[in-house]
C-alpha cells in the first residue's frame, strides 16, 4: 500500500474531526488532488459529507463489522485512482468497542493502515493545558505516530499564542489553527447530523466553508507531507466478487435498493457486492417512486422513516406493490428502517403490512455493536449463523406472539422473518458475509425465471 494517507483524530467527540476532515478533503481536492475519504466505524452520515467534499463515494473502515483482515484491503479498494486518502476517526482516538481495550477505535485502524495521525484539539476552553493533552495522547500508545496538531475553535491571536506555547514542548508541530466560524453549523437531530442527501445545498455550503477555513488556517503542504510519510504496507485490494457457488450464468435480475431521504443508510460496498453477484441494481425513492420494473428482489436499508412516516404512508401504490410482491414470494432483506417499513404501521401511519408487527418512536437510544446468531433459517441465513452487526435507532417494534425471529441477541430475540424475508434492526457490513448478497441475488434470479 503506497497511497499517501493520514488519519484525522481527536481527544474526544465534539472536537471538530468532521469539520477538519471534510475541510481537508475539499481543500486538497480544490488544490488538484484526487482524494479518497473514509470514516472509522459504522457511521453512515459523515461519509455522505465526504462524498460531497471528494466527489467520490464515502466509505467506512470498521474492524468490528468487517474483521481486521479486511480493513487494509477495503482501504486499498476505496483508494483506487486516488492521490491521497483522508480517514476521519470516531469518538476519541483510543475509544473503541466497550470492554475491548480499544478494538475498532481510530487508533486500531491507524495501526492497521500504518497511517500517521493528525490530532484535532478543541482549544476553546483551555490555553497552555492543551500541551498536556497532546503530550498525554502521544505517550499513551507509542505505536501511534501523531505527526501534528490542528487547533480548533481558537478565539484570538492572544489565545493562539498561549496554546502554541503550551504545545511547543511536546515537539509535535502545529499544522493549523482554526477560528470559530458559524458557517460550519450543520443542522442535526436525534441520530446526529442531518444526512447530506436531505440538505444538499446546506451540505455543499458547509463543505465549502470548511474547505476555505482549512485552506486559510492549515498548512496543506505539511499535511500532504505527513500523508506521504506513511509507512509502506503490503496488502491486496478487496474486490467485490461473489462466492463461486453463486456465480450462476444467466440474465441479470433486478434488485431494487431503496434510497432517498428515508433509506440513506447503507454502505458503498453493498451495491458493489450485489452487482458483482450478478444483479442489475436499481435504486428508487419510496417517498415518491413505485417498485422498479421487473424487480426480482428488494433491499431496504436504514435511515429515518420515523421522520417521514406520513409521506411514506401516503405512497399507497408502492405500499400495495410491496405487500403484493412479498405475498407472491419477493425476496427481501430489510435493515432497521426497512424493518419499520414492512410493519403494519409506524407511529399510527399505515406501512406495507408485510410483517405482523407495529413500530413506534421512543425517547430511548439503542446503540452499539451486537454479536447475533440467526434464530431462523431463511433464504439468506441458516439457523445458527453467527454475525456481527450494529444497532442505531430510537424506535421499537411490538411483535405479535407467533412471529419467527431473525436473531438471538444477548438480551433476547430480535427481528422478524418469513422464508424469503429477513427483517431486523441489525446493520451488517456485507463484506464480512459476501454469501448473503449472493444469496439474495440467487433468490432474485430464481424468481425472475
Amino acid at each position: 500500500m503506497v497511497i499517501p494517507r493520514v488519519v484525522v483524530a481527536a481527544p474526544s467527540s465534539g472536537a471538530g474531526k468532521t469539520t477538519v476532515a471534510v475541510g481537508l478533503m475539499a481543500a486538497l481536492r480544490r488544490a488538484g488532488q484526487v482524494v479518497a475519504g473514509f470514516k472509522v466505524g459504522p457511521d453512515y452520515i459523515d461519509p455522505g459529507f465526504h462524498a460531497v467534499a471528494t466527489g467520490r463515494p464515502g466509505r467506512n473502515l470498521d474492524p468490528m463489522l468487517s474483521g481486521e483482515e479486511l480493513v487494509g484491503p477495503l482501504f486499498a479498494h476505496g483508494c483506487e485512482g486516488a492521490d491521497l486518502a483522508v480517514v476521519e476517526g470516531v469518538m476519541g482516538l483510543y475509544d473503541g468497542a466497550l470492554g475491548t481495550e480499544g478494538f475498532s477505535s481510530t487508533a486500531h485502524v491507524a495501526k492497521l493502515l500504518k497511517a500517521p495521525v493528525v490530532l484535532v484539539v478543541d482549544a476553546s476552553a483551555a490555553g497552555r493545558s492543551v500541551g498536556a493533552v497532546v503530550q498525554g495522547f502521544v505517550a499513551f500508545d507509542t505505536e501511534i505516530r501523531i505527526v501534528g496538531v490542528i487547533l480548533n475553535k481558537v478565539g484570538s491571536d492572544r489565545h493562539e499564542a498561549e496554546v502554541r506555547a503550551g504545545v511547543a514542548p511536546t515537539g509535535v508541530p502545529v499544522l493549523g489553527v482554526l477560528r470559530r466560524d458559524a458557517r460550519l453549523t450543520v443542522p442535526s437531530r436525534h441520530l446526529g447530523l442531518i444526512p447530506a442527501n436531505e440538505q444538499q445545498t446546506q451540505a455543499e455550503q458547509a463543505v465549502d466553508a470548511a474547505a476555505e477555513l482549512v485552506r486559510q488556517g492549515v498548512d496543506l503542504q505539511a499535511v500532504t507531507a505527513a500523508a506521504h510519510s506513511a509507512t509502506p504496507h503490503q496488502t491486496t485490494p478487496w474486490t467485490p466478487e461473489a462466492p463461486q457457488s453463486s456465480a450462476d450464468v444467466g440474465a441479470r435480475p433486478v434488485v431494487a435498493v431503496a434510497a432517498g431521504p428515508v433509506f440513506s443508510f447503507h454502505y458503498t460496498e453493498t451495491t458493489e457486492l450485489l452487482t458483482a453477484a450478478g444483479a442489475d441494481v436499481v435504486t428508487f425513492d419510496p417517498l415518491v417512486d413505485q417498485l422498479p420494473e421487473a424487480t426480482a428482489a428488494l433491499y431496504l436499508g436504514g435511515g429515518f422513516p420515523e421522520l417521514h412516516a406520513e409521506a411514506l404512508s401516503a405512497n399507497v401504490e408502492l405500499r400495495k406493490q410491496v405487500a403484493a410482491a412479498v405475498a407472491d414470494g419477493l425476496p427481501v432483506i430489510a435493515e432497521c428502517a426497512g424493518l419499520l417499513y414492512l410493519c403494519r404501521e409506524l407511529d399510527g401511519h399505515p406501512m406495507t403490512g408485510v410483517l405482523p408487527a407495529t413500530a413506534r418512536m421512543t425517547s430511548r437510544l439503542t446503540l452499539g455493536y451486537r454479536t447475533a446468531i440467526a434464530a431462523t433459517s431463511t433464504a439468506f441465513f441458516d439457523e445458527g449463523r453467527r454475525v456481527r452487526g450494529h444497532e442505531f435507532h430510537r424506535t421499537t417494534v411490538d411483535l405479535d406472539t407467533d412471529v419467527q425471529p431473525a436473531w438471538h441477541l444477548p438480551g433476547g430475540v430480535e427481528g422478524i422473518t418469513l422464508p424469503h424475508v429477513h427483517a431486523s434492526y441489525l446493520h451488517l457490513h456485507w463484506t464480512a458475509t459476501p454469501d448473503v448478497p449472493a444469496r439474495l441475488v440467487a433468490a432474485a434470479r430464481e424468481r425472475a425465471r
